[in-house]
């Protein structure tokens, strides 16, 4: 009887033990395009749609770790995280794919962004215990940093949206579903509706560095 290792387990132990003759990216390249092959010949699935992965991890998660530059004077030029709530749904509460979020002037992504307006969005699958916590008795956890524990960085630039405009109230509405938490934070303080103007996402779903997506085809997932 044969003993059938986990392909977490195989890669890692393949790359330790090239690491012991030091790193080499063509050799790590070479192991996880064999382990690929073998799953091709066995019939099971060997590609990843990490344009879907985006998709999905973008619209079941609530929130993002959200980066900035930050302006606070106390750590001026230094990256700044916060939580911020996010919504994808459309009022029908179907993925669009397009990330839209309260901001508020208090708060320290909504100066920061005013000074330099770049951002990064984290989404990661362990924000629904994917990873941690998997179901299934045979299943086995995965730890958050790990490659197989799917995540996305997604950046862009704020985009403050207009109030007048035909879209902003069904937005707001659609967000509000999501979040009712909102509808006090829009009543106490000067919330703000925006959207990330996405220009680049990185995905990393497996072993073998992150993967580059095109804004035009995350857009295109059906979900």
């Amino acid at each position: 009887m044969t003993n059938k290792w986990p392909l977490s387990i195989v890669i890692l132990v393949a790359l330790y033990c090239n690491l012991s003759h030091g790193y080499s990216a063509l050799e790590d390249a070479r192991i996880i395009a064999e382990y690929k092959r073998s799953l091709k010949a066995s019939g099971e699935p060997k590609e990843l749609d990490h344009a879907a992965i985006a998709r999905k991890l973008v619209h079941q998660t609530d929130w993002a770790s959200v980066g900035t530059i930050s302006s606070n004077p106390a750590v001026k030029g230094f990256p700044m995280v916060n939580i911020i709530s996010i919504n994808d749904n459309d009022v029908h509460q179907k993925s669009t794919g397009r990330i839209r979020f309260l901001l508020t002037d208090l708060d320290f992504t909504g100066i920061d962004w005013q000074v330099s307006n770049k951002t990064t969005f984290l989404f990661t699958d362990e924000q629904q215990l994917h990873c941690s916590r998997p179901k299934g008795w045979n299943v086995q956890p995965i730890d958050p940093m790990e490659p197989t524990c799917a995540r996305v960085m997604i950046s862009g630039q704020v985009k403050k949206m207009d109030k007048n405009a035909k879209d902003y109230d069904p937005a707001l509405v659609s967000f509000v579903e999501r979040h009712p938490a909102a509808k006090n934070w829009l009543k106490a303080h000067a919330f703000y509706l925006c959207e990330l103007e996405i220009e680049n996402i990185f995905v990393l779903d497996y072993y073998g560095g992150p993967h580059t997506v095109k804004p035009d085809d995350y857009y295109n997932v059906q979900l």
